[in-house]
C-alpha cells in the first residue's frame, strides 16, 4: 500500500549531484529520510551507469544505501546514479519518482594545481642547516607556520622564487594564497593516496637496482631505494605517470645506489611518492619526483632532486 505525501525521499548522495574529480574507487551512496526496506534495495532498483551499466554490490545499513563498483571508474567519466521507485520504506510506500543524480570522476594522474608553485612546502617549518643549498625556479612556503620558522635562508638561497609565510603583510593575499596552496596539497596527497587506476602494484622493501615501467606501485609498510638505482622507464612516453603509495617512511641511501634514474623520455613532473610518515633523501642521491609526505621530509648532505618536497603537517629539513 501507498501512502499519498508519506514515501520516502532521498535527502542526500554521496558524491553530490553535479560533483567533478570524483576518486576512481569512489562508493557511492543514497540516504533516505526515513528507514527503508532493505529487500527492495538491490543492483536492479540502484544502479550507475556511464557509456554502459557499472557492475557493482549494493548494501543497505541504517537510511544509507550504498552502490560499491566491481572495478574502477574510467577517468575523467561521467556517470548517473539512479534510484527507482521501486525501493520502499518499511511499510510499503516507495519513492514518488525516480531519484537522479551526476557525477565526474578525475584524473588517473596526481593535479597539484596552485601548490605547483613551490618546490618546498612545509606546516610547521622549513630548516637549512646545510650551507649554501638553493632551490631553483620555484618558491617555498610554510603553511601555516610563521615566516620565523624559516631559517637558514641565507645561507640557502632561492633562484627565480620567493619565500612566503602566512604572517607577511607587505603582499596583499598572501595567507589566502597559502591556504588554497595547502589545501591543493591536501586533495592531491588523498588523490595520490587513495587512486586505484591502473590496478597498482604491491611492492616491499628495498627497490633499488630495478626497473619499473608507469604505474601505481604500493606499499604496505617502508620503502627503501639502497641497493643500487631505480630505473622509472616511460617506454617512449613522454606522459607517463609513476604513483607510489607508501603506507610509512620512503629512505634513500646514497653509495651502491639509491638514485631515481628516469629513461625512455619518463619526466620528473610526472612521479609522485606519496608516504604515510616520512621521507629521508639520503646523502648524495640525485632524486626525480614529489614527495607527498604526511609528516616531514629531510635531504641530507649532498642530495639533489628534480622535482618538489611537499610536507602537510611536519618540517623540511635540509641538512
Amino acid at each position: 500500500m501507498e501512502v499519498a505525501g508519506l514515501c520516502p525521499v532521498v535527502v542526500s548522495t554521496t558524491p553530490a549531484n553535479g560533483s567533478t574529480g570524483v576518486l576512481l574507487n569512489q562508493v557511492i551512496s543514497a540516504s533516505f529520510n526515513e528507514a527503508m526496506n532493505p529487500e527492495t534495495i538491490t543492483q536492479v532498483s540502484f544502479i550507475v551507469q556511464g557509456a554502459t551499466p557499472v557492475a557493482g554490490i549494493v548494501t543497505y545499513i541504517g537510511t544509507t544505501a550504498y552502490f560499491t563498483p566491481t572495478n574502477s571508474f574510467a577517468p575523467n567519466t561521467t556517470y548517473t546514479a539512479r534510484v527507482k521507485t521501486t525501493v520502499k520504506d518499511l511499510k510499503g510506500n516507495a519513492l514518488q519518482a525516480d531519484y537522479v543524480w551526476t557525477f565526474t570522476t578525475g584524473s588517473s594522474f596526481v593535479d597539484l594545481k596552485s601548490v605547483a608553485r613551490f618546490g618546498i612546502v612545509a606546516g610547521q617549518g622549513v630548516s637549512n642547516n646545510a650551507g649554501q643549498s638553493e632551490i631553483h625556479n620555484m618558491d617555498v612556503g610554510v603553511i601555516p607556520g610563521l615566516r620565523a620558522s624559516i631559517t637558514g635562508f641565507p645561507p640557502a638561497i632561492i633562484v627565480n622564487g620567493a619565500i612566503y609565510a602566512s604572517d607577511d603583510l607587505v603582499i596583499p593575499n598572501v595567507a589566502a594564497m597559502l591556504l588554497q596552496a595547502k589545501q591543493d596539497l591536501i586533495d592531491a596527497y588523498l588523490f595520490a593516496e587513495g587512486t586505484v587506476f591502473p590496478t597498482p602494484v604491491n611492492v616491499s622493501g628495498d627497490l633499488g637496482g630495478t626497473t619499473l615501467t608507469p604505474g601505481i606501485y604500493k606499499s604496505t609498510s617502508t620503502l627503501l631505494i639502497q641497493s643500487g638505482d631505480l630505473t622509472l622507464n616511460a617506454q617512449g612516453d613522454s606522459n607517463a605517470v609513476w604513483v607510489f603509495q607508501i603506507a610509512s617512511d620512503l629512505t634513500t641511501i646514497g653509495g651502491a645506489g639509491g638514485n631515481i634514474i628516469l629513461s625512455g623520455g619518463a619526466q620528473a613532473k610526472n612521479v609522485f611518492w606519496q608516504t604515510g610518515s616520512s621521507a629521508t633523501i639520503g646523502d648524495f642521491t640525485s632524486f626525480k619526483g614529489t614527495v607527498l609526505a604526511l609528516t616531514s621530509i629531510t635531504m641530507n648532505s649532498g642530495a639533489t632532486a628534480e622535482g618538489r618536497m611537499l610536507a602537510r603537517n611536519g618540517s623540511v629539513v635540509l641538512t
